[in-house]
């Protein structure tokens, strides 16, 4: 296992692309350490300020609301943040835009050819995290493809968020084999873009944790 989470030994889960309130009732009872808002209009699971300020008041104490932005303008970052307490960039972000906000961050990565992952550690020193993601030219995340993990050196200075591709039949792998900080799942726990299973919720934090708690 290569050793990205913390002193605590139990990888996070993150359920991402929430978009109903019955959905997250099911997302916090099945255990979720956070929960993800997609605030970029060209995903299936997006949803509106409006909507933000109605789900993540749904959201109780100590669960994390992240949202996530793909290049998104400064002022809609700045807005949106008064209902989130994570900042999770998609796009092209450099440090400097990370930054310019109140609230903490993570920078995803998609794992092209060539991806130099210690040197982007290097560059988003300032992050909590980074988020690999599989993959796929013009989209910038929510593939529900697996990349390779082995890729993934075995001493990087930032914390793993691990996507692409997991369900409740391959998680315990996932954190197996790599040992992340967090799990982040969006299709794989899915009916429909948006609509969650409840049962593939409580099916993949029960797996999760039996690998480590």
């Amino acid at each position: 296992m290569i050793a990205h989470g913390d002193s605590l030994g139990r990888t996070r889960i993150k359920f991402c692309g929430l978009t109903r309130i019955e959905d997250i009732n099911s997302a916090v009872a099945a255990g979720a350490d956070a929960l993800g808002f997609v605030l970029w209009g060209g995903s299936k699971r997006h949803i509106t300020l409006h909507q933000l300020e109605q789900l993540s008041a749904a959201v109780p104490a100590f669960v994390t609301r992240v949202g996530l932005f793909v290049d998104a303008a400064p002022e809609c970052v700045e807005a949106a943040s008064e209902y989130l307490d994570l900042l999770q960039f998609h796009g092209n972000e450099t440090p400097a835009m990370c930054q310019q906000f109140s609230r903490p961050w993570i920078k995803a990565l998609r794992m092209r050819d060539g991806l130099d992952l210690e040197a982007a550690a290097q560059q988003y020193a300032q992050a909590q995290g980074l988020l690999l993601d599989a993959y796929r030219p013009g989209i910038p995340g929510g593939t529900g493809e697996i990349f390779d993990w082995s890729r993934i050196p075995a001493r990087l200075e930032k914390p793993v968020i691990l996507a692409g591709g997991l369900t409740p039949r391959n998680v315990a792998d996932a954190i197996k084999a790599v040992g992340p900080l967090a799990v982040d799942v969006s299709g794989g726990i899915e009916v429909l873009p948006g609509i969650k299973d409840a049962r593939a919720m409580a099916a993949f934090v029960k797996e999760a944790r039996r690998v480590n708690g």
